[in-house]
């Protein structure tokens, strides 16, 4: 059986912009041709794909890092840069993606073919030709194309079933999905047979929903115990659950205590104590299950959980437990993908902090490496359009406000200056 991978983590990054050009027209008999740097094309896109191929996260454990193109630099002649393409990641439906740093959901791919895009590119740089004036005919520097950071993310994948059924290990839970499905999932009589989330579509009276075996829960499971949280994941999108129990109690566990056992479980774990619910009593037809079935009934008779004689071995009484499960799906409102978060958030372009050091003014921040990259410092009047954006973007006034004063030192990336009233 191939390994199921239902989290992994990744690296990704979008494509840099490209620079703008300095350049100047020339051509024979043009004495002074003014400035034609064309623009930086702008970096490629991540995008990710939710692909009915997938089920599973296998592949991302071989390839951990995505990189886009970045966007080529501009050139002579107004020639814009080619800008990067996209780089397209496919993942399964039902893949969450997170920032590994915050747990933040930027992204939930619920819908099959869902096509997203998680990180832009950045912008390319104007050249040259975009900062011409009529004072300023011969601009001598352009911008450099926008840099993007790497983003660690997390991917988890959440089954996307209406009904999952839960229980401990060997209550019969797959052998009951072979019954009322067309899935064949492997079964066999020992502990932890499943392994993988096993999907299944039932057709009952017109009706059709998933159905999903979910691996047997241990007790501990809400604190990772045993599988723990790597399955119960696989259970936050279900709509109704079916809690599968061993009524004969054949291998010597008291189904009641196991009913407690898994309620505690659940609801330990989020809010899926919440989740309407039947229970399917199954082994009916073993000796000693009558006295436990009466017991079961006697324990839920001040709820509104119905319970379900059931014999998997003889495919006895699912047509009426998967028609009570059809006629709650028809009352639920349908599935909902995971709420997402703020997105990550594009660097304004005027964004800094100042901060002190051994009584050097420190301005950082990418909007002010970028500033620095752009200007030719070797040009006056490149200066000077420094000179503006940083009283323009309100960093003169901040200095002030930090207690800045005539002669203190200001580092602004690799470069030093001397604040001047």
């Amino acid at each position: 059986m191939a390994l199921f991978v239902d989290k992994v983590s990744i690296r990704c990054k979008a494509g840099d912009g490209g620079n703008g050009c300095v350049s100047f027209h020339r051509e024979k008999y043009v004495q002074a041709g003014g400035p034609d740097g064309g623009d930086g094309g702008r970096g490629g896109d991540i995008v990710f794909v939710a692909s009915e191929r997938m089920h599973t996260l296998m592949d991302f454990r071989f390839t951990r890092n995505f990189v886009a193109p970045n966007g080529e630099d501009g050139s002579a002649g107004r020639c814009k840069g080619k800008s990067g393409e996209s780089l397209v990641i496919e993942a399964p439906v039902g893949t969450v993606v997170r920032d590994k740093e915050s747990g933040a959901v930027l992204l939930d791919l619920f819908q099959a073919n869902e096509r997203r895009v998680l990180l832009r590119g950045g912008n390319g740089g104007f050249g040259n030709s975009h900062f011409a004036t009529p004072t300023r005919q011969a601009p001598n520097f352009a911008k450099p194309g926008e840099k993007t950071q790497p983003v660690e993310l997390t991917l988890e994948l959440k089954s996307i079933a209406d009904v999952g059924l839960v229980g401990f290990p060997n209550v019969g839970k797959s052998t009951t999905l072979s019954v009322v499905t067309a899935a064949r999932p492997k079964i066999a009589n020992y502990h932890f047979t499943t392994l993988t989330p096993n999907l299944g579509i039932v057709r009952q009276d017109g009706d059709s929903f998933v159905l999903a075996d979910i691996p047997g829960l241990v007790e501990g499971a809400a604190e990772g115990v045993g599988l723990g949280h790597d399955f119960l994941r696989h259970v936050e999108r279900t709509r109704l659950l079916i809690h599968v129990l061993d009524i004969s109690g054949s291998e010597g566990r008291d189904p009641l205590e196991d009913y407690d056992a898994i309620m505690h479980e659940l609801e330990q774990y989020g809010d899926l104590i919440n989740r309407p619910m039947l229970v399917a009593a199954n082994k009916i037809d073993l000796p000693g299950s009558e006295e436990n079935l009466e017991a079961l009934r006697e324990k839920l008779k001040d709820t509104d959980i119905r319970i379900f004689p059931v014999s998997a071995a003889t495919r006895k009484g699912f047509t009426e437990l998967m028609r009570a499960a059809a006629a709650i799906l028809r009352e639920l409102p349908p599935a909902q993908p995971f709420l997402e978060e703020t997105p990550l958030e594009e660097l304004a372009g005027d964004s800094f902090t100042i901060t002190k050091e051994n009584g050097v003014y420190v301005l950082s921040g990418p909007s002010m490496q970028r500033l620095v990259d752009s200007v030719n410092f070797g040009d006056e009047e490149s200066l000077n359009w420094f000179h503006r954006t940083l009283r323009r973007w309100g960093v003169i006034d901040q200095l002030r406000a930090e207690g800045a004063g005539e002669g203190d030192t200001v580092r602004l990336g690799d470069m030093e200056f001397e604040f001047v009233e």
